[in-house]
């Protein structure tokens, strides 16, 4: 099950702080034990809720004339400085000849014959609401009753106790004072932070704009709105939006800053950012979450006690774990983490998560707010809502992500493998598993390489009776690799349900053979609706890239909204720094490929490397083309003084960093980096002052024709919106926007960056040029050497 750590909300009162937290929240968190486990409690959330409302109301339509369903209950405790304000639900209340029962009512897939006495959080929470029924009724006892209700069979079994109001007085007391240090240290915590809010200034002087940039931000969460920046090289954007937010944090306009990101090291400049504020006063808490198996301290990442001491009895010690980390001023990194977990012997990643919950800002990956299958459920599971603020960095790469995360694909003989391993180990699965795979096998005959189809027939019934019997097969025990098999393919099943349940006119069905692999796919063309039910759970959003042209193109694809806000943030950098030219007598064609044009590029690399001594990136369509016109201008153009590297198609962290430090200052000579558009060192990295004077990009960055890239394009042409934009102009100018931008990165940098492909000249392309690019020039190879030489020459004394 998720460890849920607690989440509560703070509502200042004249008088005195409120604290609200529910019922549930509150026993799940003081009262969870026992040992993290990867094989128990493989269901979702949405699923079992889904079909645990509707045997709850079935149940209670069953009861009898004084049943009372669905009760709402609260409680209120004073303390010296807040009052700490239970909320709640009971499933039932019965109330016959002073006989008062409360009824706690829990969906389960667990086999109830293996039920001998009720879960102990359910139990709890049952005897909450009976201390706070009785209490306010004056009652003598109550008597408490869990019902187990299994979600596939619908069979019930019930636990039933009579408590008095003494013992249950004398239990909640006790509760409520191991809660008291969390409710006092969270109250503390805000006061701490508001008050250091009050004097906070803008740490820097304002560059050309950024003080309307700062002031559009705090506008935007203010009126909780949505607001989208198109935020150049330098403008200091981190700081322009986290700043603002954090103000608007201290006067009331939000509680939590999500500041989310698709790469590792715009992570870090948001540490920074946060680490600046701090120095010029702010008390404000911070984490960032790094993948699981990044903070695993096992060899091999598996949840269990039986292979993880740090599972084994996680959940006895990870409350004293969090709350003794949450009493360290310091950042929360990622060594700070491993060595805490370490010391108190819990999951790092897990106790992270808890930690989470208490602290006031939070960076990580877009998955863990955006991902069905990812997101962090303690903030933003079914029916959860926060005073959030989302402040969204390098925004451009939310388009793929969010079509991956809301897309869905299962193939066939992934099917056909796992009833080859269960064979003999359960009849009715195997005969399931058959069925799934023999309606697959119908699509494949009518598919020849991709299909578009209008819908499903019976298929997702079949795979819903599927799921339904894995989840009773991963109840028994089976060897750990059969176990682990179903278990893989139950999740991939379980998230194709979950994306059928989002079908709408944002999606395409189609089916695809590739590569001796059929396969049925659920494409989320647009996936803004589903983006928008995410930021929904908030208060705010913040867009902001250096690359988020056109506006409208993203807003589509991001937002639901019609009130969202637009800025552009000029650029404060010279626009004589930048020479910008266009190659209008190459391209990057198919047609056009081979030795005559990949000695022409290799022609332009050398005048521009010849043009003076320092650091080179050359940027390519494609890994094959790079290492063509790679050989040939090493074997033909290339100086004795020039090295040339290669990206690989398969680094590691260590090889890319070993890759950026050859741009290290202070080195002779000249290096050409030979890179692929759109890849690692295309974007997210900072080569400021001589790490980087030039960049030669090759074509306009379109991606490879596809069945999914042809389908997207058909989408929006059948909607009356140029479906070749949408699919492939959109996205390869980005990429050729996002590398052109390594070369200028401060108001001291010089640079020329040169764009080889006849198409730059294109009205369509053209369009999309950024306004610091206006000024362009273009040229040909028999031209562009005195190009070069006369923007150089203008700065010859610059080093």
């Amino acid at each position: 099950m998720d460890c849920l750590a607690l989440v509560c909300a703070i509502d200042d009162m004249e008088e005195k702080t409120i604290i609200k937290l529910s019922v549930r929240n509150l026993v799940e968190f003081i009262l969870r034990s026992g040992s993290l486990d990867n094989r128990v409690g493989s269901g979702t959330d949405r699923e079992a809720m889904q079909k645990g409302s509707r045997l709850h109301r079935k149940i209670q339509k069953q009861m009898k004339a004084s049943y009372r369903p669905e009760v709402p209950l609260t409680f209120e405790k004073e303390y010296e400085e807040f009052i700490i304000k239970l909320e709640g639900r009971a499933d039932g209340i019965c109330e016959e000849e002073n006989e008062v029962m409360i009824d706690e009512i829990k969906g389960v897939y667990l086999d109830l014959s293996l039920l001998t006495a009720p879960v102990e959080v359910h139990r709890a929470q049952a005897m909450c609401y009976g201390y706070i029924y009785g209490s306010q009724r004056g009652l003598e006892a109550v008597t408490i009753q869990m019902t187990y209700c299994h979600l596939e069979s619908e069979n019930i079994k019930r636990f039933q106790e009579k408590i008095s109001l003494r013992e249950l007085t004398e239990w909640f007391e006790a509760l409520l004072e191991q809660y008291y240090k969390w409710a006092d240290f969270q109250y503390r915590r805000k006061k701490i932070r508001r008050e250091s809010m009050e004097h906070l200034e803008f740490p820097f002087p304002y560059r050309e704009g950024q003080r309307e940039l700062v002031a559009g931000v705090y506008r935007t969460i203010h009126h909780k709105r949505q607001l989208f920046i198109q935020a150049p090289t330098g403008v200091g954007k981190t700081m322009s939006a986290i700043f603002p937010a954090v103000r608007a944090v201290g006067e009331g306009h939000g509680d939590k800053i999500f500041y989310l990101t698709a790469k590792t090291i715009t992570r870090t400049v948001a540490e920074e950012a946060f680490a600046i504020l701090k120095e010029h006063g702010l008390s404000y808490k911070t984490i960032t979450i790094t993948a699981k198996e990044k903070l695993c301290l096992c060899e091999e990442m598996n949840c269990n006690p039986e292979h993880c001491p740090y599972a084994d009895g996680h959940f006895d010690r990870v409350n004293d774990a969090v709350f003794a980390l949450l009493g360290e001023d310091k950042p929360y990194s990622r060594e700070v983490l491993e060595e805490h977990a370490e010391r108190w012997k819990v999951c790092p990643y897990e106790m992270c998560l808890d930690t989470a919950s208490w602290v006031d800002g939070i960076i990580c990956d877009y998955n863990y707010v955006f991902d069905p299958n990812v997101h962090l459920r303690r903030f933003f599971g079914e029916g959860m809502k926060g005073d959030y603020l989302f402040l969204i960095d390098e925004a451009h790469n939310l388009v793929e992500r969010g079509r991956k995360m809301y897309s869905a694909c299962l193939y066939k003989e992934d099917f056909l493998e796992a009833k080859r391993i269960v064979k003999g180990q359960g009849k009715k699965l195997e005969r399931l598993l058959g069925k799934c795979s023999k309606e697959l096998l119908e699509y494949k005959k009518e598919c020849e390489t991709c299909e578009v189809l209008p819908n499903l027939g019976t298929f997702p019934i079949s795979l819903m009776n599927l799921l339904g019997e894995m989840e009773n097969f991963l109840e028994e025990a089976h060897k750990e690799e059969i176990s682990r098999a179903v278990l893989e393919l139950s999740f991939q099943v379980r998230h194709f349900l979950n994306m059928y349940d989002l079908l709408d006119e944002n999606y395409v069905i189609y089916c695809e053979r590739k590569q001796e692999r059929f396969s049925v796919n659920l494409f989320c063309v647009n996936p803004a609706a589903n983006l928008q039910n995410c930021l929904n759970k908030g208060n705010s959003a913040v867009f902001f890239s250096a690359t988020l042209l056109p506006l409208a193109y993203y807003r589509s694809l991001f937002s639901t909204r019609e009130d969202d806000y637009a800025m552009y943030a000029k650029s404060p950098f010279e626009r004589e720094h930048l020479c910008l030219l266009l190659g209008r007598d190459v391209s990057s064609r198919y047609v056009r490929r081979g030795y005559e044009e990949y000695r022409k590029i290799a022609a332009y690399i050398s005048c521009l490397v010849r043009g003076r001594e320092g650091n080179y990136m050359v940027f390519f369509p494609s890994y094959r083309m790079m290492e063509d016109v790679y050989d040939i201008f090493r074997e033909e153009f290339a100086l004795e003084s020039c090295r040339c590297i290669l990206q690989d198609t398969a680094m590691n962290e260590k090889e890319r960093e070993e890759f950026l430090e050859e741009f290290s200052p202070g080195k002779t000579g000249t290096l050409v980096g030979f890179c692929v558009l759109g890849g690692v060192f295309a974007e997210g990295i900072d080569l400021y002052g001589e790490r980087l004077i030039g960049a030669v990009i090759v074509g306009t960055g379109l991606p490879q024709v596809s069945n999914e890239r042809e389908i997207l394009k058909q989408f929006y042409d059948k909607r009356g919106i140029n479906g070749f934009d949408y699919a492939y102009r959109y996205p390869g100018m980005n990429k050729v926007l996002q590398s052109a931008g390594r070369v200028i990165r401060t108001s001291e940098d010089r640079g020329i960056v040169l764009l080889l492909d006849e198409r730059f000249l294109q009205s369509e392309y053209r369009q999309l040029f950024p306004p610091e690019w206006e000024g362009y020039q273009v040229c040909a190879l028999s031209g562009v050497k005195q190009e070069i030489q006369k923007f150089w020459s203008i700065y010859k004394n610059f080093s």
